[in-house]
């Protein structure tokens, strides 16, 4: 599947800048011939309409001597048809008709009005054709003087559109050939402001093409119009972003190298022994079985902390937000305390779950791997500080009045100091005197972890009594960190 064409902001305004003003030229040139006509008809149609009034002063009535008689109508003057025609024969025609519709003078093909119902001396105008050709007909009914049967004489008055159509023409002719000129210099125009209204977005691209790939300080915001200032601001707090990112990055990885140092250090001290030892002659089984063993302690360091820094990367991995479904936080808990039985009881720690069952009231929305990983560290925390004979204990519970989803890991350790239980959570940070083995990142992992699910974690004392001194047997006041999952984190059970 090819990639969608990159389209031009520039060419996108201009098309929708210039298409509807091609669209509606045509429409302008549509309307411009109307009212040109219109405009065209005005002047000849009072001309017109003036020779109508000249030929109805030709007309005379004679009234009926009676009833029964019609009356006499005649065109008095014998020149009125030269004075009507002129010398342009075919461009004028007139018709005189009397009381019974009979042709008294004129031309016979010129047709009658339709609307008959007219008021009398009112000059009415219509468009018709004459021998097929179109003209302009002015037609008058004269009431017949004395007449009790109110009939009436049609006087009409018609010429052809050619004098029309050619003033038309230069009004259109007028109107039009300056668009020409104007049309093609409005784009040009246009052309031109948008260029210069998109010229401070090219600044800011070659602003930003000449800067340093580690130059991720904040873009000037002062010389950017007040429309792309939105842009630049988010650039901006995208830079801010990717600053911390990378500073958090290099932070992590001068830890990470330093932490990898130590375990690799030894594994080739240990490997530089046992081969001085064996080039020497060497050969007591109890030495080299002990610098063997180093080794394997050394190796063993190594990739807990490299599966350290790997969990750790997970859990900053933003991807996992497309993974998100219904976690079982009770199987979840039980899965990781059965994992880590072999080694309590390696240690001689009594590792044991209480609370939900699978599949009951511990369901949560979440991600899978994520969780298990929280779990996970947690449980190994607590074994690595619990002594022997002591006791781990991982529990699951659904608090209905706090509306969260809670999770527990209590140990009988010798507990964390209160000025050091927000430390315990930064990457690398181990509590001294404890003399326990481990990378520090256990405890940042399961905070990075809770922290994408919206979680709290809190650190409280196992045993507050017998940190008091009073009866417990507990060896020591012991850690108890609780997660509460939020209860838009939940989902319901099935």
């Amino acid at each position: 599947m090819s990639a969608p064409e990159q389209r031009s902001l520039f060419g996108e305004i201009l098309d929708w800048m210039l298409a509807p003003l091609l669209l509606l030229w045509p429409m302008s040139l549509g309307l411009t011939g109307i009212v040109a006509q219109e405009i065209a008809n005005r002047p000849y149609d009072r001309e017109l309409g003036a020779m109508t009034q000249m030929l109805v002063r030709q007309v005379v009535v004679e009234p009926a001597a009676n009833t029964s008689q019609h009356p006499v109508v005649r065109v008095s003057a014998s020149g009125v048809t030269e004075l009507l025609r002129g010398e342009d024969v075919e461009r004028v025609f007139f018709q005189v008709r009397g009381a019974q519709g009979e042709l008294v003078a004129g031309d016979r093909d010129l047709p009658a009005p339709e609307d008959e119902t007219a008021d009398s001396n009112e000059i009415r105008f219509r468009d018709d054709l004459v021998h097929d050709a179109p003209v302009r007909v002015a037609a008058l009914w004269l009431p017949v003087p004395n007449d009790p049967q109110g009939r009436r004489i049609l006087v009409q008055q018609a010429e052809t559109l050619e004098r029309r159509s050619r003033l038309a023409t230069e009004i259109i002719k007028g109107v039009i050939l300056p668009q020409f000129v104007i049309l093609p210099l409005a784009v040009l125009l246009v052309w031109l402001a948008l260029a210069r209204g998109i010229r401070p977005l090219n600044r800011l691209q070659q602003r930003i093409r000449k800067r340093e790939a580690g130059d991720l300080s904040a873009l000037d915001e002062r010389d950017v119009p007040e429309e792309v200032s939105p842009l630049v601001a988010s650039i901006n707090d995208l830079l801010q972003r990717l600053d911390e990112s990378m500073a958090r990055q290099k932070h992590f990885l001068a830890d990470a190298a330093h932490q990898l140092k130590t375990p690799l250090a030894g594994l080739r001290m240990q490997a530089e022994l046992a081969q001085r030892e064996i080039d020497a002659g060497q050969r007591d089984p109890q030495a080299l079985k002990a610098t063997l063993h180093q080794i394997a302690v050394s190796s063993q360091r190594a990739a807990h902390s490299v599966n350290q820094l790997l969990a750790m990367a997970r859990a900053e991995d933003k991807e996992q937000t497309l993974r998100s479904r219904a976690v079982d936080l009770a199987q979840v808990t039980q899965e990781a305390v059965r994992d880590f039985v072999p080694r309590a009881l390696e240690l001689r720690i009594d590792l044991g779950y209480e609370g939900a069952e699978p599949g009951g009231a511990a369901m949560m929305q979440g991600y899978p791997v994520l969780v298990g990983e929280l779990v996970r560290n947690l449980v190994d925390n607590a074994l690595r500080y619990t002594p022997a004979g002591g006791t781990v204990t991982a529990r699951v519970l659904r608090d209905p009045f706090g509306q969260v989803l809670v999770l527990q890991v209590e140990d009988s350790g010798p507990g964390i100091a209160p000025a050091e239980r927000q430390r315990v959570f930064e990457p690398f940070y181990r509590a001294l005197g404890t003399g326990v083995d481990g990378t520090g990142l256990g405890l940042a992992i399961v905070r990075e972890i809770a922290s994408r699910h919206g979680a709290e974690v809190s650190i409280d004392e196992a045993h507050p009594r017998h940190a008091a001194g009073v009866g417990s047997t507990a060896p020591g006041p012991g850690a108890l960190f609780t997660v509460r999952f939020p209860l838009r984190a939940l989902i319901k059970s099935g």
